[in-house]
């Protein structure tokens, strides 16, 4: 699920990329995604499952972050207020559901959003690249917490991951309609 993902990514950014001249940041995520193993969420442990969703919400703080300073679209820069808040909220949640599991969320990215975050830092189309990015990652960890809710062996965790897919499923509609 994460290389489909992160194929759309690497294809998503080749296409905003070649209209800006950023063609070398896409093989950096083509090849960050060819070493991610394809996992669905009802095979996850608890601590990969931390792990993952850790990385999704510091990539999603992070990038928000950066499109307050960037985004000249005012409809970005209301989503990445949005984003910012509620990803807060939602690795608040996972830190202290993972504390009592002794497992600690990431402070660091895992390669693929670090290779996400880099593009998005370094294209010359931010608002384009940041859409596109957002729409990718927000799919993503909708199927992640979804599936966790559903199928998790961590009945800790499972009320984490199915209020974490309500606040996905908000942003994506917010994302949508903030054009």
């Amino acid at each position: 699920m994460r290389r489909v993902a992160l194929s759309a990514v690497a294809l998503s950014l080749a296409l905003v990329g070649g209209c800006g001249g950023g063609g070398g940041r896409t093989a950096t995520v083509q090849s960050a995604s060819v070493a991610t193993a394809a996992v669905t969420p009802a095979m996850l442990s608890a601590a990969s499952y931390v792990a993952m969703a850790s990385s999704i919400d510091l990539y999603q703080v992070r990038s928000a972050q950066l499109a307050l300073e960037r985004a000249h679209d005012p409809g970005n820069r209301a989503f990445a207020q949005r984003a910012l808040s509620a990803h807060q909220g939602t690795s608040a949640q996972l830190s202290m559901a993972g504390r009592r599991l002794n497992l600690l969320p990431s402070a660091t990215l895992d390669p693929e959003h670090q290779a996400m975050l880099d593009a998005l830092n370094m294209t010359s189309d931010f608002d384009n690249t940041y859409r596109a990015q957002q729409n990718i990652v927000l799919q993503e960890a909708l199927r992640l917490h979804s599936g966790f809710a559903k199928n998790g062996q961590s009945p800790t965790l499972r009320p984490v991951a199915a209020n974490a897919e309500s606040v996905m499923r908000a942003n994506l509609q917010a994302l949508r309609n903030s054009r």
